[in-house]
């Protein structure tokens, strides 16, 4: 059996007994986006997909250096850590290919928990666009860098002085895809049988940094495929002696890693983005989803830009926006309208950085669409040429600290009203959390500027 034929409890129970595997790996993603799952025995795997299993809810509220976030209400010492319920998701099974025919499937959080779950977050989203009668196809595109690095020596070396797999500049460079395209094969192959199909791989601009396009699909498959990526790019190529990193922003002296979202609607299967004779082929629906977007992408900031690092690639010139802008094929602005065909109009959010928990991220980017659509949010006037030369109002101005960002979202209406109070006041507490964390750190710069001088 094919781990793509798998749909129901029968079906994985039977993919499991054909292989005669003992264990099998079930995984569930916690709110940074990092990938958290263990072993598990055939028979509590199978007991699993009837009536679920018990999971830890500390993975919901430790940050991603297992650190035990302090302000939170869903989760603490106070609750002392239980487990949560989780599901087991039959239909995410995947074979592990470096693991000789293991099974991995996916798991989300449910009861309480689920109202804090990246995922179920983004159903929730996903169900309201149903019941507008709208579909929404998704898919995401990374940047990032390798290192000719191991964990231990990115340690010993205190993250200086760390060797790129390939020296300078180089995008879109043939020389150096052939010199390793090993490593492209085996990424590729791995995408194919892990059903996250890449259908563009590149260098982009700078030392050993890659551009990875994933294939569209649903927007809950395309989150899970971008979740699947991330981890096991990773895993790949820690097997072979390196390391990949998708920080926002691991250099001053490189341009940050992008995690760019694309997006369209569709409504009994069929886009609805694109409508001929309207001004830049933009339906009346893709007009206020783009209006949704720009609106509220100033609240909602602290779901995409989720960590300290986020706001250092926020800046003029480094092809990332710094205000909530759009315009048709400019990538100067906030949100670039693709557009074409009725099949491939889409807006692409282009705030995001590699670093993204792809399914909060997402939830933002629909959601924020969505309320435009609702509520006929009129976008600003395109954004025609360069973006950052223009002086944009005020109020498009994007935050400029995680902390400023989780404060913005703790007070936007639209978002309790999209994600729910719980959820709202879980992730801003913990993005409170990581930014107090990082003010607690003596940096480089501050020893280089103060430690004599001062």
């Amino acid at each position: 059996m094919d781990p793509r034929d798998v749909k129901s409890a029968d079906d994985a129970r039977r993919i499991v007994e054909e292989r005669g595997l003992e264990h099998v790996k079930v995984g569930v993603t916690d709110v940074d986006g990092v990938m958290r799952g263990k072993y598990m025995a055939k028979s509590k795997f199978l007991s699993a997909l009837e009536k679920g299993f018990g999971f830890c809810d500390v993975v919901l509220g430790w940050d991603s250096n297992d650190q035990l976030v302090d302000n939170l209400t869903y989760t603490g010492w106070h609750t002392a850590y239980p487990d949560a319920p989780v599901r087991v998701l039959p239909d995410t099974c995947r074979e592990v290919p470096m693991e000789d025919g293991m099974l991995f499937f996916l798991a989300e959080f449910t009861g309480a928990a689920e109202e804090v779950c990246p995922r179920g977050t983004l159903r929730r989203v996903l169900k309201r666009a149903e019941d507008a009668g709208f579909g929404v196809v998704s898919s995401a595109e990374f940047e990032f860098f390798l290192f000719e690095e191991t964990p231990h020596s990115v340690r010993e070396k205190n993250y200086r002085g760390l060797k790129n797999i390939t020296p300078g500049y180089f995008g879109y460079s043939m020389l150096r895809s052939s010199v390793h395209s090993d490593f492209y094969r085996d990424l590729l192959a791995l995408g194919r049988t892990m059903d996250f199909p890449i259908e563009g791989l590149h260098t982009e601009t700078g030392p050993g940094v890659l551009e990875a396009a994933i294939e569209y699909s649903g927007a809950l498959e395309a989150a899970d495929r971008a979740v699947l990526f991330k981890t096991f790019t990773k895993v790949l190529a820690q097997q072979r002696g390196w390391m990949a990193s998708f920080m926002a922003k691991w250099s001053a002296d490189w341009p940050g890693q992008s995690g760019h979202l694309h997006v369209s609607l569709t409504r009994d299967r069929k886009p609805v983005f694109h409508e001929e004779g309207k001004p830049h082929g933009m339906s009346d629906i893709m007009r206020w989803f783009v209006g949704g977007q720009q609106r509220l992408m100033p609240e909602l900031l602290a779901m995409v830009a989720s960590t300290v690092n986020s706001y250092t690639r926020l800046i003029p010139g480094f092809w990332a926006p710094t205000d909530a802008t759009w315009g048709v094929e400019n990538r100067t602005t906030a949100l670039r309208v693709i557009g074409g065909s009725p099949a491939s109009q889409r807006v692409e959010y282009r705030v995001a950085a590699a670093d993204i928990n792809p399914y909060i991220a997402l939830a933002a980017a629909i959601g924020s669409g969505l309320w435009g659509i609702e509520n006929r949010v009129e976008p600003d006037a395109a954004i025609d040429g360069n973006s950052y030369a223009v002086q944009h109002a005020p109020e498009r101005a994007l935050p400029r600290s995680l902390m400023e960002a989780a404060g913005r979202l703790k007070a936007s209406a639209p978002a309790r009203d999209l994600f729910g109070d719980a959820f709202v006041d879980h992730f801003a507490a913990t993005r409170e959390w990581e930014e107090r964390e990082f003010r607690r750190a003596i940096t480089d710069w501050e020893l280089q500027r103060y430690f004599e001088i001062i």
